[in-house]
């Protein structure tokens, strides 16, 4: 599943090819999506001008507005599910299998949604801060929001393994697998570790890692996965940089150790058993 860093990368990349466009056309391929595609959805954007294009956690978010019709502000969640990617394309790129959706705009490009398990959507709001999927999300992880004050406050009489408390989402969003097993690499702590018994010095190394470790990876273009491409169809490349993820039965690159991968909520949980305690 994309991460944060991922959908930052993807965010930032089709920016400048949407903002302040006119969507044109919507074609909707597959409309069997994580959640159905509302067949109103083509009529809904057309003509609509995308203002802004953000993130929140892992959603994007494309705030569109009317130029001339008052009422028609509204927002396009989209979630890249497990599999899925979005590409700026000429309108006219032959569709490949898995290729649902495209949003074309006015400048002739469009806009390609490709997913192959549908596990991601595409759903209108007008109201996105009170959407059920964002409205009770924690704060972002490269806020100011998000200090050791909070985390160590949030944790307190917690007896979730550290790893479930950082991964789950009304705590601090967009923390997922990869950089939560990086991270608490970082700190030094185990991610079993119960969250309650973490004295506060240690949750401010681990939030400043957890900061550096997205920081760096959206500054690489995020992770190479075997389904993640970014806006341009090219992959990222932080793997080249991982530590513990997925590097089970390795070399610890501090101390030596080999690596162990425990399962953890359901995840592969990679740690290094002398390093982190």
């Amino acid at each position: 599943m994309p991460e944060l860093p991922e959908v930052e990368t993807i965010c930032s990349g089709i920016t400048p090819h949407i903002q302040s466009r006119t969507i044109t056309q919507l074609i909707v391929r597959e409309l069997r999506l994580r959640w159905a595609v509302d067949s109103n959805l083509p009529l809904l954007l057309q003509d609509l001008e995308v203002w802004q294009v953000r993130r929140r956690g892992k959603y994007l978010l494309l705030d569109c507005l009317h130029p001339q019709q008052a009422g028609r502000d509204g927002c396009l969640l989209i979630h890249l599910g497990m599999s899925g990617n979005l590409r700026i394309l000429p309108k006219q790129t032959p569709v490949q299998k898995h290729d649902h959706i495209d949003i074309v705009f006015d400048n002739g490009s469009c806009l390609r949604y490709h997913d192959p398990r549908r596990f991601g959507c595409m759903l209108w709001t007008t109201t996105p801060a009170q959407h059920d999927l964002l409205k009770n999300l924690g704060p972002e992880p490269l806020s100011a929001e998000f200090t050791a004050e909070y985390l160590y406050a949030k944790s307190r009489k917690r007896s979730c393994a550290i790893k479930s408390l950082i991964m789950d989402s009304h705590i601090v969003v967009g923390v997922g697998n990869i950089y939560a097993s990086e991270s608490l690499f970082q700190a030094k702590i185990h991610p079993k570790r119960a969250a309650g018994k973490i004295a506060f010095r240690r949750y401010e190394s681990l939030v400043q890692h957890i900061k550096n470790t997205l920081q760096a990876a959206i500054k690489q273009g995020g992770t190479t996965l075997k389904d993640f491409v970014n806006e341009t169809g090219k992959p990222g490349y932080f793997s080249l940089s991982l530590q513990v993820y997925g590097r089970k039965g390795k070399a610890c690159p501090v101390c030596g150790t080999a690596i162990k991968e425990i399962k953890l909520g359901q995840r592969s949980t990679c740690y290094c058993p002398a390093c982190q305690h």
